[in-house]
Formats: C-alpha cells, structure tokens, sequence
C-alpha cells in the first residue's frame, strides 16, 4: 500500500500521455460524452468515467423494503455511514470525519435533484420511498461540488416519470409498533406527466423516549415542451419529530440499561421542518449539444434542546431525564441557479457551467431554565430566558466548473474537470451588534483516464480534490464570544483533500453466469486541516485560550471491490467489500481531559482529585488510527427466486473492530450481522400488482453497538456516577442495536 500514491500518478500519466505516441486510430469507440453533471442523473454511464462510482437504483430500495438509508449504502464500498434514529444518517466516505461526531459537516456532497443539502445536525434525512437513483463518487469531489466535497459526493434523484401513472397504495407494521402508509397518484399523456404522494412513518423506538414521526409530500411535474426540450417541477416538503438517539454512558449502563432508561443524550426533542423546491429545464440543442438549467431553494427549520440540567440554581443535583438548559431555533435557507451546457464528438467532449448560491443560517438560542452548571457557591446562574445566541450568516457563491473529455489515441478517453469558487461570508450578531465578513477563492480538480483493455473490461485512474472552507466560527469565535475560550484566527485556509485512485471494471461470464465487478485501490490525503489547538471536544486550561489552526492530518488508504452476478437470472449474489486504513498523520497536540470538568483545574494529573478538579494530560496522536473505521467491512447477499413471483434474500454485514476514540484506548468488538427478507409479488386484473414482503433485521439477535465514541473522562453508573480521573470504556457514549427486527407490508399498483 505504501506505493499506491507512485502507482496512481502513474496510471494517471499512462493513461493521459499514452495518446501522444502517434498511434493512429484503428477504431472508433463511438462519440464521447460527458456524463458528469450537479443537475440530473440522465446521462448515467460508466464507461470512460474514470473515477469509483456506485449506482442504486430506486427499484432496488424499494424492494429492499427497509426502514433507514444506512440499510442500503452499507452495500456501498467505501461508505461508513452513522445511523442514530428516526432516519438520522451522517454519511462518510472513505474514513474523511468519521473522528467529529457533533453537528459538523460530514465531508460529502448530499445532492438532491440538483439541490446541494446540509442540514443543520449535519446529517441527512431522505424520504426511501421517494428515490429514483443513488449515484456514490468516492474520492475528493470539489471539482464538481464545491464545498465539503472531501471524500466525494452522494447524488439522489427522486422519482419521476410516465411509470408512475396510476395509483399506489402501501402499509407496512414493524417491531417497536413501526408504522408506514403511503398513498401515490400518478398522471402521464403524451405532454406531460406527474404525480403527487404522501407519506407517514412512526414508531415508539426501541429506546426509551426515542419515538420519532415523518410525514412526507412530495411530487414532480414534467412537461414536454417540445421534442427536444422539457421542463421540470419538482418538491418536497416535510415534517419529523424525533426525540432521544437512545444514548448511555459507558460499557455497564450498556448492558445493565440497552434501551437507556436512565440515559440522558446532549439534543433531544429535535422538531424539523423542510422543503424543497426546484425547477430544471434541459434542452438537447442538437443530437450533441445539451443545456440544463436548474433554480432551487432548500429550507430547513429546526427546534431542540440540548445541555442537560445538572443542577438548579441553588446547586441541587438534578436527575431528572427531561431537564434541559437550552433551547435552539435555527433557520436556513439555501438557495441557488445552475446551469449546465455540454457538447459531445467522435473524439471530444465537453461541459461548461455556472453554480450561483446566495444561503442564509439563522441561529438563536437561550436558556430554558434557571440553573448552575456547578454546586460551588461561586458558580453563578444562569437565568431562564437569557438569550445566549441571536446571529445569521450569509454565504454566497460564485463557481465556474467544466469537464473535457477527449480521446487521444484508440480505446483511451482522457478526463480533465476544473471548478473556481469564490466564497463570501456575512455574518451578524444581533447580541453584540456587530458584523464580520470574510471572502475565499479555491480551485478544485480533477485529472484522470479509462483505457478500454477490450470491450468488457476498463481500466481507469484518477487524481483528484476536494476543499471545506473555513466557518465563521472558527474563523472569529475570539471576536463573536470575547469571554470565551477560543481565540480567533481569521487567517485559516480552506481545508484540502488529494485522492489518488487506480481500478479496474467489467462484466464477463463464469460458469455460464454473467458478473459485473469493480475493484479499485486508493489513497485519500487530508493535509492542514482546521482543528483546535487542543484537540478535539478538548478545552484549554484555566486561563488560556484555544484556537482553530490548519495543523491537523490524515491519510486514508485502502481497497474496496464489488462483484455482482446476472439478476435476471434465479440464483443471483452481490458482494462488497473494503479494506480501509485511516489514520492521523499530524496530531500532535491533543489535551485529554481527566476529572471533573466543572471544577478546578489542576496542572498535575499526578496529584489530581477528580471529584473536585481537571485536569489535562498532552497526548500526540499522530499515527493513531481514526475511530469508527473498521479495517475490513463486508456486505454479501444470496438471492433466490423459487417460484414465480417469490424471491428469497439473505444478507450478510460483518465488519472488524474499531476505535472508539482518537485516543485508542478504547476498542470496540467486531460484529456479523444476518438480515433476511421474503417477497411475493403477482398481477391481478391486467396491469394491477400486489406485493407483500417480510424483512427480519439482525435476525440471530446479535448485541452490538449502533454507535461507540467519547473523548474524556466523564461520569456514568460504572463509576458510580462521579469522574474517576482514568478514561476508559465507562466514559464513551454508546448506543445499543436494538437486537431482531420485524417488519411486514403490502401494496397495491393499479
């Protein structure tokens, strides 16, 4: 592995430079074509495409018939996604921020019908029956993204087209009294075509307090302008009330308490409301030249609490499960203008586009309750009503990106993608009164070939980058709160990634059976990028301040290979499998905190008394591996189908150990977990169609954890409830896999 970065540049030179060798064309590999796009999903193709992507289609998530996207990109190479509840889901590729576990960005593109989405947990809520396609592009995806396209980029269309004419109904039951309806009318004549569907799902959870609710309306409109242009309305608006993750504190509550009875999560009580909106025109200008142009808008508005109550404003401890300190209103509202213009040939093509964001993020908060955060009677209080935050920032966006694609000598197609975004940013404090802007330019690439070894097999490679840019409040948080911590810097650079990536693709037949393969190997860099002075969810000793710097680094390399036989066929079986080893290259200052944080501090761990002091222990990291990474992760599925209209499935998830923490102290045991799902679906009355299915998740009734990480020294029931001044498996915030999970359904197409 140590020579993947040599071995992926010089693919990429091979494959860009072999064209200039004079070699005259023996045959034609028929026009080119620029399948990239932020737009639509219309021009999918993989051959001549020189980078790793993986395509699902929305037939295969509907028949999948499962309750959270997690479900679905597990059988994605590269991904390693988080799941909490109600549909939560941060989505990471490739090892790139799976360390931050707050509301950060996840270092992935979320597209959705062309609208680029953030929410502001920093995960992702998708409505499952409402997707066409799922296209994943792994490694850095800046050059066509922009901003936190790190790791690459996850593009979701949703439904669409005359085949959703007529009507649609679903129900679906499940464990923890899961609930699903689903009502769908769809209209289509030779001008247009639409339909319109509503929604619910619901369920008490498995853990305490963790019941969530999403209702969903979405619907599209496609006209026909012309023979060779149509128009497009599409949106998508809902409503999800989700309350507690189902979180506990350390390895004994796990097993004394799974369903976190006694359990008290940092943000509950989550009230989100979104909508999307958006309208895209395309246009084939000739049988080789294409126009797409596309306006949107993203709202998302989000209430919770978070903070849990310790103590009253006398300094009583406080126990009580729904005692919460802040209340938080956020507001934000993306919205944008792309267009997109391509042109196709016999040995060049081309795309040239404008992407125009203007984003606003309203954040208010304050306090809910009268409180302490400490018994000293030096600690002061804090009064109900007291408004702690009241700002908004303005993000706009100017960006130039293209792609070249041109074929230099027989079977090679070379790709070269370039974007320019310049970045403003305006914020407001309405507290402070005060206004701070800042401004970055960043240049994003791609460089990369596909030779075609022969008809069935290519042979691509690839570098190429990604870039997060700084926030506001890493850049200011000296000048946005002077009494806090944090010093500013307002001379941090935009983070950087290069990913480096070599491969190879095809279909052949063994055995009589047809088989599509992909296997690629990579090496992902991530140098300076933003991190505290102190490490992360550290603080700084009493009296000194923190700050953002461009001082961390890490590299991610691995292998990831999938193996898909004929599905036509009775028998059929799907394979997905990485190796991944991500790792901190600079880390060289992480301040480990031991004691109780909310006392004093202590400059001797040595001589610490953790129920009445802190203290903070330097650590370098550097060449610690990054947490929640397993090393070797595996999704098989069997599939059979044993009569008309039955089908069979059986799926295998088995992933290794992992870390917990940036520390490594703490590693968390591997898992293998069984999933099984029947299908009976036949016609009635011509066209109409009845299906109904059962699905048994984690079917051997497997105990693991959903989620595993920490970062300090803390206070849970296996150490008795107090600080112990040793950071170890009692200290991280665990949530426990509810264990076997049914669910069963039926629905009707007519």
């Amino acid at each position: 592995m140590h020579h993947l970065r040599s071995a992926a540049v010089l693919g990429c030179s091979l494959l860009g430079g072999v064209a200039w060798t004079g070699v005259a064309l023996a045959e034609s590999l028929g026009v080119i074509q620029v399948e990239s796009t932020t737009i639509d999903d219309r021009f999918e193709s993989k051959r001549g495409e020189p980078s790793n992507v993986s395509t699902i289609s929305g037939e295969k998530v509907d028949q999948s018939h499962v309750e959270n996207l997690q479900q679905v990109l597990q059988a994605v190479p590269g991904i390693t996604s988080e799941f909490t509840s109600g549909g939560n889901l941060k989505i990471h590729i490739r090892g790139v921020e799976n360390q931050r576990y707050m509301g950060e960005k996840p270092g992935v593109a979320v597209v959705i019908d062309g609208v680029p989405v953030f929410e502001r947990t920093g995960a992702v809520n998708i409505d499952l029956d409402n997707i066409e396609s799922i296209k994943v592009i792994k490694g850095g995806a800046s050059y066509l993204f922009g901003d936190d396209a790190l790791s690459g980029a996850v593009i979701i269309t949703t439904k669409r087209g005359a085949k959703l004419a007529g009507y649609r109904l679903e129900t679906e039951v499940g464990s923890f009294d899961y609930r699903k309806y689903l009502a769908r009318a769809g209209y289509a004549d030779d001008g247009m075509n639409a339909h319109l569907q509503v929604s619910r799902r619901e369920s008490d959870g498995y853990w305490y307090q963790s019941d969530y609710m999403a209702e969903y309306a979405d619907g599209k409109m496609q006209w026909y302008l012309d023979e060779s242009s149509d128009l497009t309305f599409g949106f998508e608006a809902s409503n999800r009330n989700k309350d507690s993750h189902g979180s506990v504190e350390g390895v004994t509550q796990a097993a004394l308490d799974p369903q976190s009875y006694e359990g008290r999560d940092y943000a509950r009580m989550f009230d989100v409301a979104l909508g999307k909106y958006y309208l895209t025109y395309a246009r084939d200008v000739s049988d080789n030249d294409n126009l797409l142009l596309n306006a949107y808008q993203f709202n998302d508005h989000t209430k919770f609490v978070s903070a849990p109550q310790n103590y009253t404003s006398t300094g009583v401890p406080v126990t009580d499960v729904d005692a919460y300190t802040n209340g938080n209103d956020y507001k934000q509202i993306q919205r944008g203008i792309k267009s997109e213009y391509r042109s196709a040939g016999e040995s060049l093509a081309w795309m040239a586009a404008v992407d125009l964001r203007d984003n606003s993020y309203r954040n208010y908060s304050e306090y809910l309750v009268d409180f302490k955060t400490s018994p000293s009677p030096m600690s002061p209080v804090k009064y109900a009503g007291t408004v702690t935050s009241d700002n908004k920032t303005l993000e706009r966006v100017q960006a130039m990106y293209g792609e070249l694609r041109f074929r230099p000598a027989d079977r090679l197609t070379t790709t070269i993608n370039g974007r320019y975004d310049h970045i403003a940013l305006d914020y407001e404090d309405y507290l402070n009164l005060m206004q701070i802007d800042k401004s970055f330019n960043v240049n994003s690439w791609r460089l990369g070939g596909n030779y075609a070894l022969k008809d069935n097999a290519d042979i691509y490679a690839n570098a190429s980058t990604g870039f997060r840019a700084p926030s506001i409040e890493q850049l200011f948080a000296g000048t946005i709160s002077p009494t806090g911590n944090t010093a500013s810097n307002p001379d941090l650079r935009p983070e950087q990634s290069l990913n480096l990536e070599l491969g190879l693709r095809g279909t052949g037949t063994v055995g009589g059976v047809g088989w599509d393969y992909d296997v690629a190997v990579f090496q992902l860099e991530r140098n300076d990028y933003i991190m505290s002075s102190v490490g992360q969810y550290s603080i700084p000793a009493t009296g000194e301040q923190a700050q953002y710097q461009n001082i961390g680094g890490m590299r991610s390399r691995g292998l990831e290979f999938s193996l898909r036989s004929d599905e036509s066929r009775d028998v059929w079986m799907t394979v997905a499998y990485t190796y991944l080893r991500s790792e901190f290259t600079d880390y060289k200052n992480f301040m480990l905190l031991l004691g109780n944080r909310y006392r004093t501090y202590n400059a001797d761990c040595s001589t610490l008394n953790p129920l009445t002091q802190y203290c903070l222990q330097p650590m370098d990291l550097t060449g610690n591996v990054i947490p929640r990474t397993p090393e070797h992760h595996l999704n098989t599925s069997l599939n059979y189908r044993p009569a008309p209209g039955w089908t069979l499935s059986g799926e295998v998830d088995a992933y290794t150990d992992y870390f917990a923490d940036e520390t490594n102290f703490i590693r968390i045991s591997s898992r293998a977990v069984f999933n099984v799902l029947a299908r009976y679906e036949h016609r009635f009355g011509g066209n109409n169609r009845a299906a109904y299915f059962l699905r048994v998740d984690n079917l051997f009734n497997e105990y693991y954890y959903n989620t595993a990480r920490g970062s300090s020294d803390g206070a849970s029931p296996g150490t008795g409830d107090v600080p112990d001044g040793v950071f170890n498996n009692e200290d991280i915030s665990l949530v426990v896999n509810p264990g076997r999970v049914l669910t069963a359904g039926v629905s009707l197409q007519f």
